[in-house]
């Protein structure tokens, strides 16, 4: 495995066909050591991410989201836009029926956050 550091970029993040198509079926992944750079004090950001999509045509292929994900390692970048990147690149790759992304931030000062998004756009709302 090469040491070599990514920009984040949704081309790093690769997809194989879903072969069941024809159905409906939920997909969960976890990301339990996911980091960030906090932009404006420089200190590292951690958090937990979970990513639960029912997929149409394409699924994400496990190896390069991990790339991806860790390409924010040094990225100076707030929880919330953070967030909506991954999720938007995600939609933009695989065309998912559904898709929520869960980011829960450890927490600095005394204040966890928890950043929730998904498409179609407020689906997490409904229930």
């Amino acid at each position: 495995m090469n040491n070599i550091a990514h920009e984040p970029s949704r081309e790093l993040l690769e997809t194989f066909e879903n072969q069941f198509s024809n159905r409906d079926y939920t997909i969960e992944i976890i990301c339990p050591e996911f980091t960030s750079v906090c932009p404006k004090t420089g200190q590292p950001d951690f958090g937990s991410l979970t990513l639960r999509y029912i997929p149409d045509r394409m699924c994400v292929e496990l190896k390069s989201l991990k790339v991806y994900l860790q390409s924010f390692r040094n990225q100076g970048i707030f929880y919330e836009h953070v967030t909506n990147r991954i999720l938007d690149d995600l939609v933009a790759v695989t065309s998912p029926r559904r898709i929520t992304l869960e980011a829960h931030f450890t927490p600095r000062g005394g204040i966890s956050s928890k950043i929730t998004v998904s498409y179609p756009a407020g689906e997490h709302l409904a229930g």
